[in-house]
């Protein structure tokens, strides 16, 4: 079994960003270096989270209050925490989650406009002082990435929003890119896939060789 200190692998970015595909070449590049591997997504990852995923991205009534979607992100992350992650990286598994609390200032606080400090308040209580030893930020232009989603089919109840809602939410995740530079590694993935790749290997060399 590897020696590597467990590490807490966090892929953030808008819609059309290509976290689906780029997800599952990271999930076989990790395990390929002989690293154990637990894979989740936010919301979700357990069977209360999934629920709470469902109430949140399929609702059909789009006039849930702000506090009410950042009160049930953090529910869910609370779950999410101490079923799936905390005991996955005290068991040495490395956890590579599809967003987590980045997304939450992204989202509820850039893009719907809720004081960051009512975020932080809730992820100092849920999270107790644990954060992601390296997040992936995939940046791709709002209008591209809105094109990407928009193939995919009916859309869900975040991707019915408009493109002012997620240049709103692209800049609050480059905001905390600049501010924790050895934290975030911002990944472009406007090339084609190959080049998305070598970024996404070379952002995962360090804790890799570690």
């Amino acid at each position: 079994m590897p020696t590597r200190h467990a590490r807490f692998i966090t892929l953030e970015g808008i819609e059309g960003a290509g976290k689906s595909t780029h997800l599952a070449f990271l999930k076989e590049h990790i395990e390929a270096a002989g690293v154990p591997l637990v894979v989740t997504r936010e919301p979700g990852g357990t069977a209360l989270g999934e629920k709470i995923r469902e109430l949140l991205l399929h609702s059909a009534d789009n006039s849930m209050c702000a506090d009410t979607e950042l009160l049930l992100m953090f529910a869910a992350r609370a779950e999410h925490l101490n079923k799936i992650i905390k005991p996955s990286l005290a068991d040495g598994r490395w956890v590579l989650s599809d967003r987590f609390t980045d997304a939450t200032y992204a989202y509820q606080g850039g893009g719907r406009g809720l004081p960051a400090a009512r975020i932080r308040a809730l992820e100092d209580w849920v999270q107790q002082g644990l954060r992601p030893d390296l997040t992936l930020l995939l940046d791709i232009p709002v209008a591209q990435g809105l094109r990407r989603a928009g193939a995919r089919g009916a859309p869900d109840r975040f991707e019915r929003e408009h493109g002012e809602f997620f240049e709103r939410v692209r800049a609050a995740y480059l905001a905390a890119a600049t501010r924790e530079p050895d934290r975030f590694r911002v990944i472009d993935t406007a090339p084609e896939i190959p080049a998305v790749q070598a970024q996404l290997r070379a952002a995962l060399a360090p804790l890799l060789a570690g």
